[in-house]
């Protein structure tokens, strides 16, 4: 008997005898965030066309969380919490976060709160992310660029750092 079940081992796949998790279809870590990258992106209740969609994004550039890999899908999170499953062909490794503070967020010269602020923004507002240190993150919002408090932003992990 113990002869067959080597030989049953021996015939699976090398991802199957490894242990691998079904839910990784690639290197990259998980979680992480990308973004939507289609102004019409499908969310379903499954990895797969047969699923049905649960809520389209009908924007480009929404920040979202990986959590798990199936194939081409991938599981996702959104700001609010709502898990969903889209193709990858409907994202984008590009860094954008929103501004998750009840009130404006003051876009700093410099990362340092005793610099100069040259905007306020708006809560619930997509920026892009162009790099991020321990607290701080460099960011492009409306035109303008510049630095804001990294605990203010949904769309970076707070020990994720980020280089130009």
């Amino acid at each position: 008997m113990p002869i067959l079940i080597l030989l049953l081992l021996l015939s699976l796949p090398a991802s199957a005898q490894s242990g691998d998790n079904p839910f990784r279809s690639t290197a990259y870590p998980l979680p992480r965030f990308v973004t939507t990258a289609s102004n019409e992106a499908f969310v379903r209740s499954g990895p797969g066309k047969k699923y049905p969609v649960q809520w389209v994004f009908k924007r480009s550039g929404l920040p979202v969380e990986i959590t798990l890999e199936f194939d081409h899908w991938r599981k996702i999170r959104d700001h609010e919490g709502q898990e969903g499953w889209m193709h990858r062909s409907l994202l984008s490794g590009k860094r954008h976060a929103i501004i998750m503070s009840q009130d404006t967020v003051s876009m700093y010269n410099k990362p340092d709160k005793s610099n100069r602020v040259i905007a306020l923004i708006e809560p619930s507002v997509i920026v892009k992310i162009r790099r991020c240190k321990a607290v701080w993150c460099r960011i492009e919002a409306s035109g303008y660029h510049g630095w804001v408090e990294k605990e203010n932003l949904w769309g970076i992990y707070a020990d994720e750092l980020i280089e130009d």
